[in-house]
């Protein structure tokens, strides 16, 4: 029925993103560069599969598809992919980081695909209000980018500690040895701050709405449940971040601590306090 048809298209999208990871970090040839091309192609066609998979999704449910752990983690992974897209269209990032931006989309549709999945069908009622396409779909969109943040941010300490071996002549080894082949440190440090800054205002909404949705459906604004406070704590790291970069002067290797710091409170908000602690936001 629809059910499977949405569990197939999801498979489908799911499984077109994760075939760019053979992209390379570097083309320093014909042939490496023409690999990336490739990389780069199959990472396109795979966000368009994903991007049928998930409206094939929304289809078959009669709702928007972002109704429960698997499809909001479907959609992040999506946003995650097209965000990355943006920065190598733009000229931002290098195309060899797909690789590395695949590592974390992998592991989200295949935990959605196999521990989450749950088949398409009407919301729960807790869920159904007109604000599930307002605060849930800022979620989904704050979300995918910060998980790219948290990504060019891990990169940044690699390449950073790459660099800190040679100038010291020490030996470098591997997985540091894989910094030579990242971008610069100084670009890898403007494009996380650059997405940190992008997606900070729309968590920033997705909050604000999320409370004005409490309020219509528990009669208050904000009570603290596990999943409001580790919402808070994700703002608060984040607010941090780009308040350090602003005010203290903050760059490189602390303010990527920062944004590795944050990016670990958003998995910890999403996937440990939905899966195991009770609270208002269990249905979810």
């Amino acid at each position: 029925g629809t059910a499977g048809a949405g569990h197939d298209a999801g498979a489908l999208g799911g499984g077109g993103p994760a075939v760019a990871a053979p992209a390379p970090v570097t083309e320093p040839g014909p042939t490496r560069s023409r690999a990336g091309q490739i990389g780069l192609l199959l990472t396109l066609v795979g966000a368009v599969v994903h991007t049928g998979s998930v409206v094939t999704r929304g289809l078959a449910a009669d709702r928007v598809p972002w109704g429960n752990m698997y499809e909001f983690s479907s959609a992040v992974a999506l946003t995650a992919v097209v965000c990355f897209l943006v920065l190598v269209a733009t000229g931002k990032v290098e195309r060899g980081l797909g690789a590395f931006v695949m590592v974390p989309v992998v592991l989200y549709l295949g935990l959605a695909g196999t521990v989450l999945y749950t088949a398409a069908g009407p919301l729960v009622p807790a869920l159904d209000s007109y604000w599930i396409k307002i605060h849930v779909f800022a979620a989904v969109l704050s979300s995918g980018a910060f998980m790219l943040s948290g990504v060019i941010a891990l990169l940044y300490l690699l390449r950073a500690r790459h660099d800190e071996r040679v100038t010291a002549g020490e030996p470098v080894r591997f997985p540091v040895s894989m910094g030579a082949s990242l971008p610069p440190a100084a670009t890898l440090d403007r494009v996380t701050y650059a997405v940190i800054a992008f997606a900070f205002p729309i968590w920033t909404f997705a909050i604000i709405a999320g409370a004005i949705w409490a309020e219509s459906a528990w009669g208050r604004y904000w009570g603290w449940d596990p999943k409001e406070t580790w919402s808070f704590i994700t703002w608060v790291l984040y607010a941090g971040y780009l308040h350090a970069r602003a005010t203290a002067g903050w760059k490189g290797t602390k303010a990527a601590w920062i944004g590795v710091a944050a990016a670990v409170a958003l998995v910890i908000d999403y996937y440990v306090v939905n899966i195991f602690v009770v609270g208002f936001h269990s249905y979810a």
